[in-house]
């Protein structure tokens, strides 16, 4: 009756609805779960939780299953050896489930729907059958180099990050080599490969240093990786962008506090979490196509590190 559905006589309706007035009554979205077969609750796995990307997805994430009246699990892999069987076990207590691309193998993604689970996949390149919903890298990427190459006349830029070690770097280093060879530039054969922490961009720049050498930019594959070079190369007396340009990807908060700001793409990491679970909720409903790849814009932001505003090495 308080769904609204049954067969009861007026008198009784009527009398049911006053009482519910009365004691200001409202429907249990568990209640109403278990009536269902529901458990009332979303999955989203990410490969780790610690950084200001996963915390803006989260929260936009969660935000939207709030707003739906679900709960959120939230379950960080590390890439352990079980993470397939953590991930399958997630979904057998949740009604549908978000993945980061990259964290399980595609041959897991489709165990999870041959069974039936309600899959989404998140920042991940596109797998036919399975909903995808991501942010532009390669254009993006493509723009930023360039802005590098072309309108600071730079010649020498290293890319830092692992290509192999997600989707979204694979497409950043590709819209690197892109801009390169649109502008007949010859690109480094190889990136720098890092992880994705600041901690791996004083890892870079300790290599970078070992060559006789410098590059003109540095073109990191997130913000994390380009603030900790930063700061690794003001500790060894490099200037940037006087002596080095370095640039990142992301637009975290860090990135405008930073000295001279930190010149980078914007991606809508909080949009991106919310639209992620508004689909995976259509999906719950069996109202979602499985072939929707959705891709939200990103839009690069000049800041200083690059050197705009500032004499740098290829202007001197």
């Amino acid at each position: 009756m308080a769904r609204g559905v049954g067969q009861v006589s007026p008198a009784t309706r009527q009398r049911v609805q006053e009482a519910i007035d009365r004691h200001n009554f409202r429907p249990s979205h568990f209640g109403r779960a278990l009536v269902n077969r529901r458990h009332g609750a979303l999955g989203i796995v990410f490969p780790g939780l610690s950084g200001p990307y996963y915390s803006d997805v989260i929260n936009g994430f969660e935000e939207e299953a709030v707003n739906a009246q679900v709960s959120v699990h939230i379950m960080g892999t590390h890439f352990l050896r079980q993470s397939v069987d953590m991930v399958l076990d997630m979904a057998d207590r949740v009604d549908g489930i978000a993945v980061m691309g990259d964290v399980i193998p595609e041959d897991a993604v489709r165990r999870l729907t041959d069974r039936g689970e309600r899959v989404v996949l998140l920042a991940g390149g596109p797998l036919v059958g399975v909903p995808t919903v991501r942010t532009e890298n390669l254009a993006a990427m493509a723009r930023l180099t360039t802005h590098l190459l072309s309108d600071h006349g730079y010649e020498r830029l290293v890319f830092v990050g692992n290509p192999d070690g997600s989707s979204d770097a694979t497409y950043r280093w590709q819209g690197f080599l892109q801009a390169h060879r649109r502008l007949g530039v010859e690109p480094p054969s190889e990136p720098i490969r890092v992880g994705l922490a600041q901690a791996h961009g004083f890892i870079a720049v300790s290599r970078l240093l070992d060559r006789k050498e410098l590059p003109d930019a540095i073109v990191c594959a997130n913000d994390e990786i380009a603030l900790g070079a930063v700061v690794a190369l003001m500790d060894r007396g490099v200037r940037v962008p006087e002596d080095l340009a370095v640039t990142g990807f992301d637009d975290i908060s860090m990135a405008g506090l930073a000295a001279s700001g930190l010149t980078t793409v914007h991606q809508p990491m909080r949009e991106l979490g919310a639209e992620t679970a508004r689909q995976l909720l259509r999906h719950v409903e069996g109202d979602l196509d499985v072939s929707l790849d959705r891709v939200l814009e990103t839009q690069v932001v000049i800041r200083g590190s690059c050197g705009c505003g500032v004499e740098s090495p290829a202007t001197k």
